[in-house]
């Protein structure tokens, strides 16, 4: 039904920046919020920005002001840029839309397959 396939992650130094791109595809009737996530190896999964159909954007504290996170309605893709990376960013990131499949369907949360970012000191 929808298929999202995340793009953009590897590694780099810290203070540097990525930009990671999640494009979802399929057969749905529309894009409610999209977001990004992140797990680092033995901690849960956590909130990093989301955004809803109209822009408006909300970002967890501890990336406020470094990251930015955007979407391309005619494209079905949410971008997330990352500057002024910290080796604490280190972590899979994962994307995650929540999407109605026909009109009257209730909405649901899909999932990327995750990509990994990792920010040496």
């Amino acid at each position: 039904q929808v298929q999202l396939v995340e793009s953009g992650g590897g590694l780099v130094q810290a203070g540097n920046s990525l930009r990671l791109s999640c494009a979802a595809s399929g057969t749905f009737f529309s894009i409610n919020s999209m977001g990004w996530y992140r797990q680092a190896p033995g901690k849960q999964r956590e909130l990093v920005a989301t955004i809803s159909r109209t822009g408006n954007t909300d970002y967890s504290d501890s990336v406020k002001g470094r990251f930015t996170i955007s979407r391309d309605n005619a494209k079905n893709t949410v971008y997330l840029q990352m500057d002024s990376l910290k080796p604490e960013d280190t972590a899979v990131y994962y994307c995650k839309c929540n999407t109605r499949i026909r009109l009257l369907s209730p909405p649901n949360d899909y999932w990327g397959q995750g990509t990994q970012v990792t920010v040496s000191s």
